[in-house]
This record gives structure tokens, sequence and C-alpha cells, in this order.
């Protein structure tokens, strides 16, 4: 392979990005060395922080080099037919848009593509949906295909023997991403939704990066009335599906307790496009908005609840949050457990103690940090993508620390 060119970003790591639920598309490593100018794998980037948020003065660019694979390992998968970085398809909704961190981070290194320009077919968004999404299904054999291919290219890559991929960056937002070699990849950085799915080998506060979903309600961006507690005449709102799997029984649960009470609207759904319409205006009819688990313990609906500025109230016990090394939750989301929310009345009775003043205070505080979950491009300062990237440039000096360790130890991790 030759030696890469590149455009700064950031510094330290790699990056390998997954397309949803299939396998990981875009590679990219990360690295403060500097680039050789001759062809490669790699394509070349433009400066990320050009487009995202200024970095300190002090502190270097994250550069971040991107693994130039065929199409069918990630854009491929939404449309085979159309050449360039394809567009969004705006009437991808639902699922497809809530784990399509990976595609938003992509279109940040791409230099402006995919904003606007670019077609996506019908059929190629069919195939963006499922390829590999049902375990059972027969696609899901081409798909493990595909990771072996993609492992192959991995393991000849100079850049990933250099480190055994610890500086490489792997979207997995979706909990079945990259399913079938997940344990190859375990020293790299992950960008994955929670740790619902992952085992403690695998997965760890200590190098990965929580993102946030792509919220699927439109942002509530004219919220300003006169008086916002009594312009949301709800007092809390649910609206999803009930029957879930593991942590996510708890919803049926909380059907039972919560259905019927006065002032709580909950309500099984589906996330159809008439779905996502009556949800967004309950959300933003509402001062407190339900967030239990789902199959895992996140899910996209803490992200729409806050795009609506519906104050959080999140029941979960095992939940990681995005950013919150740098957001503090509590200023503007509730926390019950699983045993408080199941209390008969209990999360009801402290919902209805909190007094207008506090709630005004919480919903401004909620107002004021929602455009860190805006996914757009090109990113902007602080928003969603940005702050990913910020997220991985903090783990950098963990990765940088591993690779020296793992150099000169002859006993890898005795103290372990």
């Amino acid at each position: 392979m030759a030696s890469p060119s590149s455009r700064a970003v950031a510094v330290g790591g790699a990056l390998l990005l997954l397309l949803v639920f299939a396998v990981p598309t875009t590679f990219l490593y990360l690295t403060s060395a500097p680039a050789a100018s001759s062809p490669s794998l790699l394509l070349n980037l433009k400066p990320f922080g050009a487009r995202c948020a200024p970095a300190a003065a002090a502190a270097p660019p994250l550069r971040v080099f991107m693994y130039d694979l065929p199409r069918r390992f990630h854009v491929g998968m939404m449309d085979a037919s159309a050449s360039g970085f394809p567009a969004w398809p705006p009437s991808a909704g639902g699922i497809r848009r809530q784990h399509s961190v990976e595609y938003w981070m992509m279109a940040s290194l791409q230099g402006g593509g995919g904003g606007g320009n670019g077609s996506s077919s019908e059929e190629g968004r069919r195939r963006f949906n499922v390829h590999g999404r049902n375990m059972t299904d027969p696609e899901t054999e081409a798909d493990r295909l595909l990771q072996v291919e993609l492992m192959e290219i991995l393991w000849k890559s100079k850049y990933w023997q250099r480190s055994a991929g610890r500086d490489h960056v792997i979207p997995m937002h979706h909990p079945n991403a990259f399913r079938f070699l997940r344990d190859m990849v375990n020293a790299s950085i992950l960008i994955v939704a929670d740790f619902g799915r992952y085992t403690k080998e695998l997965a760890s506060l200590r190098k990965d990066v929580v993102a946030p979903y792509v919220h699927v309600v439109d942002s509530f961006l004219n919220d300003d009335p006169p008086d916002p507690f009594d312009a949301r005449p709800t007092l809390l709102f649910f609206r999803g599906r009930t029957v879930r799997k593991d942590e996510g029984k708890i919803r049926a649960k909380l059907a039972k307790i919560l259905k019927g009470k006065d002032g709580v609207r909950f309500e099984d759904s589906l996330a159809t496009g008439e779905g996502i319409k009556t949800s967004t205006e309950g959300m933003r009819s509402s001062k407190f908005c339900l967030h239990p688990a789902g199959d895992t313990p996140s899910s996209c609906r803490l992200f729409d609840a806050i795009v609506s500025h519906c104050v959080p109230v999140i029941v979960s016990s095992r939940i990681e949050l995005p950013f919150e090394d740098e957001i503090d939750y509590s200023e503007f989301s509730l926390f019950f457990s699983v045993e408080e929310a199941l209390r008969p009345d209990y999360l009801l009775n402290q919902l209805r103690q909190i007094q207008k003043t506090k709630w005004v205070e919480i919903w401004s505080k909620l107002k004021n940090v929602s455009h860190h979950y805006e996914f757009q491009n090109p990113p902007r300062k602080g928003d969603a993508v940005n702050m990913i990237w910020r997220q991985v440039k903090h783990k950098v000096p963990a990765v940088n620390l591993a690779i020296h360790r793992n150099r000169r130890l002859k006993i890898p991790d005795w103290w372990g």
C-alpha cells in the first residue's frame, strides 16, 4: 500500500465507518504525523477544522485519513448506480435515519458533498435499510462475507499493523453493526449508541465514544411562546412500541401504571410517517417526555425529546449518554431508576411537584443544548458531528498510551 495523503481533521487514531446495519464502510485513521504526497488507498481530505469548530490555539489538529474502499462497502448500499457522494434521501425516516451517524461523519470528511446533490433510488434505499438487518435473512451471509473481506484489507494494511487497530475509529451505531467480527476490532475506538450489546472486552467508556441517535422528528425551531409552561398542557408524553426485548420490557410495565392517568399520553405506535407526525405534535405540547429503555438501554426517543424541548424523563439503570464529559444532563433531564419508575404513582407525583419556575429553568437549559444533537452537512460549530469528532479527539491520549506501551511491553497488560 502506498503512503497516504491527508487533510487535517484531528490528532491520533483511525477511522472505519459503518453504514447503519451492515459492514463497516469507510475506514479512517488518525495521526499527528505529516502526510506524504504520493497517491494511496486513502482519500485526500479538506481540513475538518475549517468546516467545524476551530480548535484551541495551542491544540494540534486531529488528522483523519480515510481508506478509499470500493463503493459496495459504503455508499453503494444507498445507491449502487449513483456517482459521487449521495444526498441523504429525505424520505428515509425511522430506523434508517436513527442509525445514520456514520453517514454524517463520512459526509463531514467529503468536503461539502452529500448536503443536497446526488440521488438515491428506492431500491438503493431498501438495500441500505435491510442489508444484514435481520440476522436470519439470506442477505445476512452476504453481509458476513463483506465483513470478512474488509478485515482482510485491514490486516494487510501497514496502518492497521502498526497499532493493531488501536488508532482506528469504527462506527457501530446500530446494535447489530459488524456483528460477526466484532472481537477482531476490540482495540479500536468504537462509535456506539450505548453498551447494551457489547461485552466489556469489546467496548468501554475508556476508549469508545457514545454518539446520539439522529432524531427523526423535526426540530422545534420557533419554540418561543409567552408562557412555555401553559403552552404545553400535557404533563407526560410517550409514544412508541411497548413490546421490546431485554431492558425494554419495562415499557409494557410502565404502560399498565401510566395509561389513563390524568395528564398522561401513553400511546403504542410504530415509527411510520404518520406516527412521527403525531409524536412531533405530542412532544411539542408536553412538559415531560418519558424515555424508557428500548431493546438496548437507549433509544432515539430521548433525542427526539431534546430537539422538541420536552424535558426528558429518563428511566434506565444502565444508560450511557453522549458528550457527558462536556454536558451535564442533570441540568435539563430527570432520572429515575427502574425500581422508582415502577413504584405506583411515584414518578407522576415527582413530576407534579416541580414548580412552574423550576420547569421553565430546566426547559430554558434544554433549549440551549439542543443544537448539540443536530446532524447536518456541512457540520457547524457545536453540532452533533462536530461534538463526535471532539469526543474522538479526547480519546487520543489513551490511544497513544496504549500504542507506546504495546511497543515495549514483554507481557501485554500484565496488570490486567
